[in-house]
């Protein structure tokens, strides 16, 4: 019972902190403004922005049947229960696990638990709706599967277990992908620079029927959903959604210049995570306690290949997938903790009780200290947003929104909650779409259509009498419509 424990206060703790600040509703909160294209399309059977995340809607469909709360924050719970899962699993990898070098070094596997939980990037996915904290809990997953070691009899079970988690981690989020080389090099690992072909064979074709959740997709799509990025119904469109085709131009567009403002931000943001001290231990545990094995491959093979990636994508948010870099050196800090304590010898007991004094004034120091920058309970701009929204638009109203923040919280009240239902919501920068013009003439069958491509005043003319009404995420107060004729 004792030994259940440390992980049991971390699990605790970790959730009274996530539900203190967790989002009561829609937010904008922590760069979370798709939470509102997630969340309605989980609601509706729809498909959100590439790359569809089949994995997430059905997690999150199956939390949005809680009997509790509103629509939003059920769906936000998903993911403040998916970085519990993922600290406590960082715990269970470094403590439990006979590969690590500090199993049952309970105070090891705290410190860096709660080092990854307390994060302000974690922490900040926690609390509102978005892929990423459950990104985090497939990492870490990935990683304790990989170094988990069965019985012979159960050994098969695991390979297939191990695929199938990755191809589910990949349908999550596609960036997982990553984790493929060295989660299956690892489990196929016979030393001597010797791979178990069978083992790598049988999780390879679990991955593969991992993967089939991408079927989810297509399969929604028949239903005419009104979120339906893409409408995946043929080949083309269905890799145009999973590849994140309308992304793909921003991989590799940096200067030099720029590439090296942002290896300084990714910097900046390992020190705001761990501070000084955190990130100093992790490079004693990467470093100085360095040995040959399967956690350490693994974590440094997420480490490089995530941040490169986030390097060279350029966009305003890529430092989201910094996580699993994150995960790692979170790791390394356990690594680091554990193996002083050890070198300590004889004197362990007592520096023992220095370090876990020291780290419990520093869990409640960082706990307040990063409290307000991650609080996401008190944002309730994008709910007072729509609600506004759905009671000054005018009857009939045909409403052109533009930007991620008014269009997905229009979506949200309109798709989700059902509210107005006689309003038509438009999004102009879409309208060139095959897909979405389909989508529009499904949803709302009495507009009209003028000859051409359709854009916002040929649309309004072809609708009179119906009101025009212009909403933007640059000035979110103001809502422009032009009057009835």
């Amino acid at each position: 019972m004792r030994k259940n424990l440390p992980p049991l206060f971390l699990a605790l703790s970790l959730l009274l902190i996530y539900l203190g600040t967790l989002a009561p509703g829609l937010t904008w909160a922590n760069d979370g403004a798709d939470g509102g294209d997630l969340i309605t399309a989980a609601a509706t059977g729809g498909i959100p922005h590439p790359t569809g995340y089949p994995t997430y809607l059905l997690l999150a469909r199956l939390f949005q049947f809680l009997p509790l709360g509103s629509l939003a924050l059920r769906t936000n719970l998903l993911s403040a229960l998916a970085a519990v899962l993922a600290a406590l699993l960082v715990y269970l990898i470094l403590v439990r696990l006979p590969a690590s070098p500090v199993a049952g070094n309970w105070l090891a596997g705290l410190i860096a638990a709660f080092s990854f939980g307390l994060s302000p990037l974690l922490w900040s996915q926690a609390v509102i709706t978005e892929v990423y904290a459950l990104h985090a809990a497939f990492a870490a997953l990935s990683i304790w599967l990989a170094l988990f070691v069965p019985s012979l009899a159960s050994r098969a079970r695991l390979d297939r277990l191990r695929g199938l988690t990755l191809g589910l981690a990949i349908g999550n989020h596609l960036t997982s992908v990553f984790f493929v080389p060295s989660i299956l090099l690892a489990g196929a690992w016979k030393g001597r620079w010797q791979l178990d072909w069978n083992v790598l064979l049988r999780s390879s074709a679990w991955l593969g029927a991992g993967l089939l959740v991408y079927l989810g997709l297509p399969i929604r799509a028949l239903s005419n959903p009104p979120v339906n990025w893409g409408n995946p119904v043929t080949l083309r469109q269905f890799a145009w959604l999973v590849t994140g085709e309308l992304y793909q131009e921003r991989l590799l567009d940096l200067t030099r210049a720029g590439l090296l403002e942002r290896v300084q931000a990714w910097a900046n943001l390992l020190l705001q995570q761990f501070e000084l001290p955190g990130v100093l231990l992790a490079l004693v545990g990467l470093v100085y306690f360095f040995k040959p094995s399967r956690l350490y491959f693994i974590t440094l093979c997420n480490a490089i290949l995530f941040s490169l990636f986030a390097i060279f994508y350029a966009s305003f948010d890529s430092y989201v997938y910094l996580l699993p870099v994150f995960l790692s050196f979170a790791i390394w800090i356990g690594l680091g903790i554990g193996g002083l304590l050890q070198t300590a010898g004889q004197s362990a007991r007592g520096l023992r009780i220095v370090v876990f004094t020291a780290f419990a004034l520093l869990f409640c120091v960082l706990t307040a200290s990063r409290w307000g920058s991650v609080d996401a309970a008190h944002d309730l701009r994008a709910e007072q947003f729509g609600a506004r929204a759905m009671a000054s638009l005018p009857e009939n109203a045909i409403v052109f929104a533009d930007g991620d923040r008014a269009i997905f919280a229009l979506w949200y009240f309109h798709f989700a909650l059902g509210q107005r239902p006689d309003l038509a919501i438009l999004v102009p920068d879409l309208l060139p779409a095959d897909w979405y013009l389909k989508t529009l003439q499904s949803v709302y069958p009495s507009l009209r259509w003028p000859e051409g491509l359709p854009w916002p005043p040929t649309i309004s003319a072809a609708n009179q009498p119906r009101p025009s009404c212009y909403l933007s995420s640059a000035a979110l107060e103001e809502i422009s419509c032009s009057p009835t004729p």
